[in-house]
């Protein structure tokens, strides 16, 4: 098994490289295709790897070699292949597949169309160090190189202002969180002497709660970053200056969750620290509400997307915090199966609009784009947990951990959340496909995807379908790892709260339809009373957090750091240096008549030389000679 690790890992890599070779170079249609293939052959290696572990239940350990050894420090590169990162393994390969086919088609006419592949496929190699490495610093190492690749793929349209001001501000925003995963590792090795996870694990359970509490919220912090949990969240929208590809697979299905698995693979930790479990969960489910509101005004497509995707994080991070490590993960699963559907079908919308992301100058679309208004339609009904598709059964089993755990606060506002997810979901869905063809006003004309890029989204719309059908065996297989087990509720109670739910989703559903899916909406102009409300207002400027951050923290720091440039840089460490080498220059312009080349100034300066060497020669040879003398006098003058 060791060799299809070994290709599951390395396959990405292989084709950033071979994508890099070319992009200087115009456009080359093989490139993407043998892109594609390689994180193809990552995936189908991952499936052999997963099928390894469902019929042996024996992970998998490789060690290549020393990477750093000092003192009592020894890191290896190691990598596991167990029933968690297996899971993960399947979720980045799977959904990088299917935005590697996409992109062929999305980035057909992209001048950058080689470079992007080579970012992508770097993105994936990152991500797969990140999950299939033993020891947390080789999970660090991944972790940065996701950052940075998607520093590169956010701002892959680096001529666009917006797109450079979007990848650095999600750059810098997870740099802030990294450092508080990296104290937080710092902690664990200098408390258990390693940083592998077996070894750290094993030694937890001799640590005091108090140090564990600290490890456990500094990883923590990283995981914030990382996933957008408030309040470094704003990056996460931003964010969608980016390619929708991109969007596809950083911001719904791989990145974003690497704080979830953070919190997931340390699972030994916080079960020690259920007070620090408890503020995770709270944390998960205010964001949860927080993102949802948002998404209940905006006007922009994939900012609506984007926002779905920060809930339903936060529906894992309250999964996690609860002690239902297993469901998390399996939320985390079929969340990324729907949400990558979903913005791969924004993605074909956006073509088909020549790039509009504004829902409300768009309608009847249903009528020129049927296959991506079908695959939407699933996607929208996965992620309102409508039953029998992929959301229903991750969020409803969140509620029962929620309900079963007697976390009542908890449970109900994860469940109002579900009707907002509903709502704002098919309020975009009528607003694209249904109503009056308002893009007619625009003289656009729109047109549906290319048929293999349909082809290439299949397998996603397999998952919002099917998924919920691998609960148990899925279940079963994390069950050792993960302490799995089902949540007990009384049948009347369980029956209540299903009906309850399915209810509420649906009259969520068919309120975002009447109010949405008509000819009467119009293309807002900031005239309308709901515009003009204070709760419209305070929505779509989110709640003033980016302008409180821009005034109360970057405005302060960019005038104390002008302060601290023309007050101290240049009026004391720039004069101080100048002035160093004001003396160095004239001392050499006052000199330099000894290198003249004229041979009586030359004697003069040497005669004048050799004066000197003697006079020094003297004055020491006197100092030796009456030291005993010197110091008496000195001592009588009190010196």
């Amino acid at each position: 098994m060791e060799k299809y690790l070994y290709i599951a890992l390395f396959a990405p890599l292989v084709s950033s490289l071979f994508s890099a070779l070319f992009t200087a170079t115009p456009k080359k249609l093989f490139t993407g295709i043998v892109a594609s293939l390689l994180i193809i052959t990552s995936f189908i290696s991952s499936t052999v790897l997963l099928t390894h572990i469902l019929e042996t239940g024996e992970p998998i350990h490789v060690t290549m070699m020393t990477w750093m050894q000092t003192g009592g420090l020894y890191i290896p590169f190691g990598f596991m292949v167990d029933q968690i990162s297996v899971t993960m393994m399947m979720v980045v390969t799977l959904v990088s597949s299917v935005v590697h086919v996409y992109a062929i088609g999305y980035m057909d006419h992209d001048r950058g169309f080689n470079r992007f592949f080579a970012w992508l496929s770097a993105f994936v190699f990152s991500m797969m160090i990140l999950v299939m490495s033993d020891n947390y610093a080789g999970l660090f190492i991944g972790w940065e190189g996701v950052g940075l690749c998607s520093w590169g793929l956010i701002g892959f349209w680096f001529h666009k202002e917006s797109a450079t001001w979007a990848a650095n501000e999600a750059f810098i925003m997870n740099r802030i969180a990294d450092l508080g995963m990296l104290i937080g590792l710092f902690l664990i090795y200098w408390n258990t002497g390693t940083l592998q996870y077996d070894g750290a694990f094993a030694a937890f359970h001799q640590l005091p709660t108090a140090t564990l509490t600290w490890i456990g919220i500094f990883l923590f912090i990283g995981a914030m970053g990382k996933s957008a949990q408030f309040p470094l969240h704003t990056w996460l929208a931003d964010a969608m200056e980016g390619p929708t590809p991109v969007s596809a697979l950083i911001h719904a299905a791989t990145m974003v969750t690497a704080g979830v698995y953070l919190v997931i693979r340390s699972h030994e930790l916080y079960s020690l620290i259920p007070h620090v479990g408890l503020f995770i969960a709270s944390l998960g489910t205010f964001v949860a509400i927080f993102a949802a509101s948002m998404a209940l005004v905006n006007r922009d497509m994939k900012r609506i997307i984007a926002y779905s995707t920060l809930s339903q994080l936060g529906y894992m991070f309250a999964a996690a915090g609860l002690g239902a490590y297993w469901v998390a993960l399996f939320h985390l699963m079929a969340h990324a199966g729907f949400k990558a559907l979903l913005f791969l079908g924004a993605g074909n919308v956006m073509h088909a609009m020549h790039d509009e992301l504004d829902p409300f100058k768009m309608g009847g679309l249903k009528k020129v784009m049927k296959w991506t208004w079908i695959m939407m339609v699933i996607g929208s009904l996965a992620l309102a947990g409508v039953i029998p598709f992929a959301g229903f059964f991750s969020k409803d089993t969140i509620l029962e951990a929620a309900y079963s755990g007697n976390h009542m606060v908890i449970y109900g506002v994860l469940l109002f959340t579900a009707g907002l997810t509903a709502f704002y979901s098919f309020r975009l869905v009528a607003l694209i496909f249904h109503g009056e063809e308002r893009y007619k006003l625009f003289g656009i004309h729109p047109h549906e995807a290319y048929r293999f890029m349909l082809w290439a989204m299949s397998p996603l719309l397999l998952v919002a379908i099917a998924a919920g059908i691998l609960q148990t065996p899925f279940f079963d297989m994390v069950e050792e790892a993960l302490n799995a087990h089902e949540y007990h509720i009384a049948h009347g109670t369980a029956l209540i709260m299903l009906v309850g739910t399915q209810l509420f989703v649906g009259l969520a559903i068919l309120y975002a339809y009447r109010k949405y899916a008509n000819s009467r909406v119009k293309v807002p102009d900031g005239t309308s009373k709901m515009e003009n409300s204070f709760a419209y207002k305070l929505l779509i400027n989110q709640y003033y957090i980016p302008y409180a951050y821009e005034e109360y923290i970057v405005k302060p720091y960019r005038e104390l750091s002008e302060i601290f440039w023309t007050k101290v840089d240049l009026k004391v460490v720039d004069a101080t240096v100048d002035g160093i080498a004001g003396i160095i220059y004239g001392t050499g312009e006052k000199t330099r008549d000894m290198q003249s080349g004229n041979l009586s100034t030359m004697l003069k300066w040497m005669v004048a030389g050799l004066v000197g060497l003697l006079s020094l020669a003297v004055i020491f040879g006197l100092t030796a000679r009456y030291s005993d003398e010197i110091l008496a006098i000195l001592s009588g003058l009190g010196v």
